[in-house]
């Protein structure tokens, strides 16, 4: 059964090397665990005051759990990266064809958490479970595997069609309504991957020019029946960050950590404002790490992602495979963009979005699903290295030894 997606080759006997058991680019990997050693004690840090409220004081709750899903998502990737990527491609249609129905479900019918419904309880065990964490996976996965179909034609709107635009538009749009900066992430994030797939700049436009009147169906939906979508909450949001006056609570809260933070930081558990910044678990994490390990411990994470996009750049430029190249570039485009996104609402270079950073924040299925991306990702880096590796000890037949 697990022939098709495993590669394991060890010679019998053999003690398993930490090279051998991490299969792929071993920068991704020590990038991954480093965040997840560094999301330990930020969330341990973070949640001080919610332990308090919410678990009458027993602060080691919510590191528990964070390490298990922790635990859980490096082992998610392990798995994942020892798969054979051409199988991701697969699953693509039919995950993208549960994807849909669970979204449509969450809009009508998903629990209703801070005034917006992006979560479907699982009955019996009581979790919650976020649809559209899910849906950037399965959209990124089809379109990259539609792309990799075209790529021995020129790639246009004609050619690429509505099995292409209906389900990026349809995506999009049962997001949206809850989850906008979600939903306008993964468009944009699309539309990248499509520019890469080579698909034509005036295409791009007419999507982009597509995504557009989308957006003003909403808003237009929202203002007629309020209780819809939040465009109230969206126009307040873009209103105090234009104007410093009316600055929102958590902005406020988020921009005095920075301060605190200095230089080098006040040092691990010693954050003051995670008393006091809402959500600094999860959408401001990142102004909690600066606030405890300063500027430096800030660009420190911030070069973390940059590094970890490089990497996957390199694996894109390496693999002779146009589904094995679009898949990691889509992957590392919904975790680098979201990650970059995330630490500008916290250094309030953009508005108030609601999207966590990826590995850092607390967060069960964005953690495990974020897993899978990185493990895709490694999956095809694996198979880079093989090959080259390969290449490298091929010896020509008539070549003669070099001279000593």
């Amino acid at each position: 059964l697990w022939n098709p997606f495993f590669n394991l080759q060890l010679p019998e006997h053999m003690p398993i090397r930490i090279a051998t058991f991490f299969k792929g680019d071993k920068v991704i990997w020590t990038i991954i665990l480093l965040l997840a050693v560094f999301s330990v004690f930020a969330v341990y840090s973070s949640t001080n005051m919610l332990a308090y409220t919410q678990q009458s004081g027993r602060t080691e709750y919510y590191l528990l759990k964070h390490g298990v899903f922790i635990i859980g998502g490096l082992a998610i990737t392990w798995v994942f990266s020892h798969f054979n990527y051409a199988n991701f491609g697969r699953i693509a249609r039919p995950l993208l064809y549960i994807t849909i129905p669970l979204l449509l479900f969450t809009l009508l019918f998903g629990s209703d958490v801070n005034e917006a419904r992006r979560w479907i309880t699982i009955p019996l065990i009581s979790i919650t479970f976020q649809s559209s964490d899910l849906a950037k996976l399965a959209l990124m996965l089809y379109v990259a595997r539609q792309l990799a179909t075209l790529q021995d034609q020129p790639i246009n709107l004609r050619t690429l069609g509505w099995p292409v635009l209906a389900p990026v538009i349809l995506t999009c749009g049962l997001i949206a309504p809850a989850n906008l900066s979600t939903a306008l992430l993964l468009f944009g994030s699309v539309a990248v991957l499509l520019f890469v797939g080579r698909l034509e700049l005036k295409a791009i436009g007419q999507l982009a020019g597509a995504g557009i009147l989308l957006f003003g169906f909403i808003v237009l939906l929202g203002l007629a029946l309020p209780e819809t979508t939040r465009v109230s909450v969206w126009s307040n949001r873009i209103t105090s960050f234009l104007e410093d006056s009316e600055e929102l609570y958590q902005v406020q809260q988020a921009k005095i950590a920075i301060a605190n933070g200095g230089l080098l930081g006040e040092g691990p558990g010693n954050s003051y404002q995670r008393n006091v910044l809402p959500s600094g678990y999860s959408d401001y994490i990142y102004a909690i790490f600066i606030e405890e390990y300063g500027l430096m411990g800030g660009l420190f994470l911030l070069i973390l992602y940059l590094v970890f996009f490089w990497r996957t750049i390199r694996i894109v430029t390496l693999c002779d495979r146009a589904f094995g190249s679009l898949l990691v570039m889509g992957m590392s485009l919904l975790i680098v963009l979201q990650a970059l996104i995330n630490m500008a609402v916290a250094v309030d270079l953009l508005p108030v979005t609601g999207v966590t950073l990826p590995f850092m924040s607390m967060g069960g299925t964005s953690l495990l699903f974020f897993s899978m991306g990185a493990g895709m990702i490694l999956s095809v880096s694996r198979v880079v290295e093989k090959r080259s590796s390969a290449q490298d000890n091929v010896i020509l037949p008539n070549a003669n030894p070099m001279p000593a």
